[in-house]
């Protein structure tokens, strides 16, 4: 038993291990636009089948199974929204409600979804991330403002209407471009993250993305972390509190296991 308990214990240690590096990691990005926290859900691991046997009619049942501790069962996210900032950036997008921005990297061709819409113009005139990853439009095109002989004055002139309707209002009058694409999934928790704020879901067969239908797009705003620094510390305190019961309590079965040793040699 003073084994078992140790191991228990050692399990429950390394989950608060991995508990503490995931909330490291949601303090490290409360300042990275359009970041969702993510939180561990934890299992039980069993070890054995426990079955009793009544003595009157001879019967074996099952009473349980023996937990040693726990593990990490998988990462999930907390996609609820974030609070939006004015930037009065023309091509800074927040969305405020569901789905999310569609772009496609630059060096590999594949696809992630992201909530950040800080984005800019490449030198080719594409709407691109910040890391230059293209942006899709409601057809799955890259997006091209094109503003030849259009008379466009400045950037200012470029609106991005809520449904994500591009549109140059010059003096020539409107010319109206492509929608910016909003797309959604219906299960979330299929969602993985493949770096920085962006996600994909991790079987896109069984879980196809959808056009997204409740949202609005803030033009000259970002949607910020959801990730709140109070309430990670008060976390990684938890975590550390709960990390030395454990630690006291290995050490406790330890000198235990040493003196039955010893009176074993005895």
């Amino acid at each position: 038993m003073i084994l078992r308990g140790m191991e228990a214990a050692a399990n429950g240690m390394q989950a608060l291990i991995n508990q503490n590096d995931s909330t490291a990691n949601n303090i490290a990005n409360v300042n990275t636009n359009g970041y969702k926290r993510q939180n561990l859900v934890f299992q039980d691991i069993y070890d054995s089948n426990i079955s009793e046997k009544n003595p009157l009619t001879k019967e074996v049942n099952n009473a349980g199974a023996l937990s040693i501790g726990s593990q990490v069962q998988k990462i999930a996210y907390d996609f609820s929204q974030g609070n939006l900032e004015s930037t009065e950036n023309v091509f800074d997008l927040a969305l405020e409600g569901d789905g999310f921005f569609k772009v496609q990297s630059s060096s590999d061709g594949s696809f992630s979804y992201t909530r950040n819409g800080g984005f800019c113009l490449n030198n080719n005139g594409e709407l691109v991330t910040k890391d230059g990853d293209y942006v899709m439009d409601k057809r799955g095109a890259h997006i091209k403002i094109n503003t030849n002989g259009v008379g466009i004055r400045s950037v200012n002139d470029i609106i991005i209407g809520k449904d994500g309707q591009i549109e140059i209002d010059s003096p020539n009058g409107k010319t109206t471009m492509q929608t910016i694409g909003v797309y959604d999934f219906s299960n979330k928790d299929d969602m993985v993250c493949v770096g920085g704020s962006k996600f994909k879901p991790q079987n896109i067969g069984t879980n196809p993305e959808l056009k997204a239908e409740k949202f609005t797009i803030e033009q000259g705003s970002l949607e910020t972390s959801n990730a709140n620094v109070i309430n990670e510390m008060i976390k990684t305190v938890s975590t550390s509190r709960n990390y030395e019961a454990l630690s006291k309590l290995v050490k406790e079965s330890g000198d235990s296991l040493s003196e039955v040793m010893k009176v074993a040699r005895l």
